[in-house]
């Protein structure tokens, strides 16, 4: 439920008082050495693949700062939205520190709820950051994130089954689903997992399309013009074609062990399944650099080729009570020597352009795929409501994918509900 303009206000206008009451107890947090103490408390909203990881880096902040006391919660992404958004605006249990999807940061810094980072210890060397990953961490002239990790979409294809099947790795949908039919003779495997359950997942058929959301310079709303359909109209006949099959629900978990056990040769997925993937029977085994697990290119539509930029976000909350302590360990949970960790152990993508020159990053080979497809990545608009998007587009897929809507009825209702949503736009 959207909040009206006087309670936005009103909560904004609390949590910057917030603010003030953080930075005033934040002196009193300085020991008489200068060092930080107290407590910081980290939401982090990784993934399985990842969590074991993350938690060993966040709890070595105490290392570097034996005063301070790093208190470790690992929050399911699906659910870290809403509930920051209640810890906050009840000004009760929000943690100081916070790993934001892109975003969400324009969304949060519009309700008041995260702290300006300009000019504090968070953005150290801010030049280092590669400038796609900079952009979503800032919103109406101010800084409110330090970027962690970069994203977008690849096609994670299972060589072993390829190959039995005898086709090459497609680079168009139209492509995949002509060889859907030797995949299944040949290895018993459907050709594709089609994640029908987040519309992030929606992004590269529109944009294989030839479309976007909205155009935001002249506030009119795209995503139900010829493009939008067509891109459901594609989703639509991989899957009653059994070229794919997919979930209403639960895509992450049912997708990955699909592809994890070869019930299916190929899954669209991002860099932080990487860890995930390998762990399942079909890739465990192999080397890092020469296992049966392969990526390509996100494959083109009718028109173009392209892949949503993702990524992940740190931010400090607006009312912590330890600000001192909250933007040290924003910047050290950013800084190069986490990122090239991340990468050597998960295959993460770096945002400091430094990290990427390092011997090991550029060794790892999935890097060397990413990095220039996020190079290529579409940027997605980085407005308040941009989060609040993807529910109208969750729902026009499963409209069309389980609902038997017709994908010109869908995106026809995505506008509609996108212009109730964005003031101003036709």
């Amino acid at each position: 439920m959207r909040r009206g303009i006087g309670a936005t206000a009103l909560i904004a206008g609390l949590a910057l008082a917030a603010t003030a009451c953080g930075s005033d107890s934040d002196d009193a947090r300085s020991g008489a050495d200068g060092k930080i103490e107290g407590t910081v408390t980290y939401w982090d909203t990784s993934n399985d693949g990842e969590k074991a990881t993350y938690r060993k880096i966040a709890e070595d902040f105490e290392k570097k700062h034996p005063k301070v006391d790093v208190k470790y919660v690992h929050v399911n992404f699906g659910d870290a939205n809403q509930k920051f958004k209640n810890a906050a605006g009840g000004n009760s249990g929000a943690p100081d520190v916070m790993r934001t999807e892109v975003a969400w940061v324009a969304d949060f810094a519009n309700l008041g709820y995260l702290a300006p980072l300009d000019g504090t210890p968070a953005l150290d060397n801010a030049s280092d950051y590669l400038e796609t990953a900079a952009g979503s961490t800032r919103f109406d002239g101010k800084t409110y994130a330090v970027p962690q990790v970069t994203d977008t979409l690849g096609l994670f294809y299972n060589k072993r089954l390829l190959k039995k099947a005898g086709v090459e790795v497609p680079t168009s949908f139209a492509e995949l689903k002509k060889n859907a039919a030797k995949i299944k003779d040949k290895t018993g495997a459907t050709a594709l997992y089609l994640r029908g359950d987040d519309p992030y997942w929606f992004l590269p058929y529109l944009y294989g399309e030839g479309g976007d959301l909205i155009d935001p310079e002249h506030k009119k709303v795209t995503v139900d013009e010829k493009p939008g359909v067509r891109a459901l109209a594609t989703m639509k006949d991989l899957v009653d074609s059994k070229a794919a099959v997919t979930d209403s629900s639960d895509g992450q978990e049912n997708g990955i062990k699909a592809f994890q056990d070869g019930d299916v040769a190929m899954i669209i997925d991002g860099p932080w399944d990487i860890a995930l993937a390998r762990e399942g029977k079909e890739f465990k085994n192999g080397d890092k650099d020469t296992d049966n697990l392969g990526v390509a290119p996100v494959p083109a539509g009718s028109k173009a080729q392209g892949s949503p930029q993702g990524g992940w976000n740190l931010s400090v909350y607006a009312g912590t009570k330890n600000m001192r302590a909250a933007q040290e360990f924003a910047k050290y949970m950013s800084s190069a020597e986490v990122q090239a960790r991340t990468t050597e152990e998960l295959s993460l993508l770096p945002t400091r352009k430094s990290v990427y020159e390092k011997d090991a990053v550029k060794k790892n080979q999935m890097v060397k795929f990413f990095r220039p497809a996020v190079a290529k990545a579409v940027q997605r608009p980085w407005i308040a409501e941009g989060n609040s998007l993807f529910e109208p587009i969750r729902v026009g897929v499963d409209g069309v994918l389980a609902g038997g809507k017709s994908p010109a009825a869908a995106a026809e209702g995505t506008g509609d509900k996108f212009r109730k949503l964005l003031k101003g736009y036709h």
